[in-house]
């Protein structure tokens, strides 16, 4: 834990509801894990219809959370708290985010962060000039861009962007919420879970649903909404229309196999490991996924990771693969997100980020501060 506890505001989609994002949830373990190390932490989160209805976890016993109504609401109400933060951090997709980046820059005396939950998304909205929530001018304003997307993406916000610090924050998932249970039975030998989309749809019939279509004998599981009524199940593939997060521990412990699918934002960036791959693992499933650029530095292909080029792959990994391997396969990965890909080892990360920032404007840290953040 470091010795100087840090102030800390975070302006961020939202904390309070989960509903329709995955901001909340990698919010809750990150905010949950920065407190477990000392740090205060105030969220602002804008009050707002859509999750007013369907908040989860309206008071998180971790921090303090306050809503606003509007920019003048913030401004007026959360100035001085922004002022006296040590480090401020506005995150994707936050309502007006220009403006809101724009004064919290102007108004922060501390280290200024951007936390972008969906830089892929994000890229390709400025490439074709679209601000909805960051513009490239605050780029080289904020301190630090932190960013779910790793590799040659860093390069580019730093040289491209002017980020004077990019670095990455990827996702992570929670132990007390993931974890292995042998005794369920297994139902289904490859499942997936994922919500419909254009560009996933493609590689989905390709490596799994050709794959049950040539293995009448196997069974299949696809849980998520949003699928139109022209997919053309096949006979041993179930649909679940709809799958709460307290069930989704269950559902990997089911599944032989799980198959991971990468929305194509991703795989052109590269470097994007989804909450889905670390959720997956930490049940101890092995993953069947597609292939796309830095999967290889999450995990060890044929040791930790199977990957997929084809129905045929898919069906040989299903088919051929002893099952001591399979266990063993699932074992590593999730010894691997255990000691890599926790929300606590992302909040030493941002607080590593965060001294690494105060030293570069204050000097070296003391030998002390050092072996704390090393700890």
């Amino acid at each position: 834990m470091p010795q100087k506890p840090l102030n800390i505001v975070i302006l961020g989609l939202s904390i309070t509801s989960s509903w329709g994002n995955g901001h909340a949830t990698t919010f809750r373990g990150l905010v949950r894990e920065l407190r477990n190390r000392g740090h205060h932490i105030l969220f602002l989160e804008r009050d707002v219809p859509w999750y007013a209805s369907s908040r989860d976890l309206p008071n998180p016993g971790y921090c303090q959370t306050e809503l606003y109504q509007s920019l003048e609401d913030l401004q007026s109400r959360f100035t001085e708290q922004v002022r006296a933060a040590d480090f401020m951090m506005v995150g994707s997709y936050v309502p007006e985010g220009v403006a809101v980046g724009e004064w919290a820059i102007q108004t922060a005396q501390g280290v200024t962060g951007f936390y972008d939950i969906d830089t892929p998304v994000t890229l390709a909205k400025l490439a074709r000039e679209d601000y909805e929530y960051l513009h490239p001018r605050l780029i080289p304003q904020y301190d630090m861009y932190l960013s779910f997307t790793g590799g040659p993406t860093l390069e580019k916000l730093e040289k491209e962007y002017g980020s004077p610090m990019a670095r990455p924050l990827y996702c992570s998932f929670d132990p007390e919420l993931y974890y292995q249970e042998p005794h369920e039975e297994k139902v289904w030998n490859l499942g997936y879970l994922g919500t419909y989309s254009d560009d996933r749809q493609p590689p989905l019939e390709k490596l799994m649903l050709d794959a049950a279509r040539q293995w009448p004998l196997g069974s299949f599981v696809v849980a998520g909404p949003q699928y139109p009524e022209t997919v053309q199940w096949p006979e041993n593939c179930e649909h679940i229309h709809h799958l709460p997060p307290a069930e989704h521990r269950q559902f990997y412990n089911r599944q032989r196999f799980t198959q991971n699918i990468t929305r194509a934002d991703m795989i052109k960036a590269g470097y994007s490991p989804s909450v889905r791959l670390f959720e997956a693992a930490a049940c101890g499933t092995p993953i069947i996924s597609d292939y796309w650029d830095g999967l290889d530095e999450i995990f060890e292909f044929g040791k930790e990771i199977l990957v997929s080029y084809s129905a045929e792959d898919t069906l040989g990994f299903l088919k051929d693969l002893p099952e001591e391997e399979r266990l063993a396969i699932g074992e590593r990965a999730r010894q691997k997100v255990l000691a890599h890909h926790t929300a606590a080892h992302r909040a030493q990360e941002l607080e590593s980020y965060v001294y690494e920032v105060l030293s570069s404007e204050s000097g070296v840290l003391s030998r002390e501060e050092e072996m704390e953040l090393g700890s």
